[in-house]
């Protein structure tokens, strides 16, 4: 898919440069993966203390059966 954006070519420039891209489109590219993985992690870290679990497990007496 085609897109034409007004980006920031000083921005791109350094995005390539550090991130060793041979190309503008390489650079953006990872960029927006690495955007995309940073707020899924987000969300995960979000279900931290929302899960409700049983305080009588033991987790030790599992392991035996197996």
């Amino acid at each position: 898919m085609a897109t034409n954006l007004a980006l920031d070519d000083q921005l791109i420039e350094q995005a390539r440069v550090l991130g060793k891209h041979r190309t503008k489109k390489a650079a953006v590219t990872e960029a927006l993966e690495e955007y995309i993985e940073r707020h899924r992690q987000l969300e995960i870290l979000g279900l931290f203390n929302s899960i409700e679990y049983d305080p009588g497990y033991d987790y030790k007496e599992q392991r035996k059966l197996s």
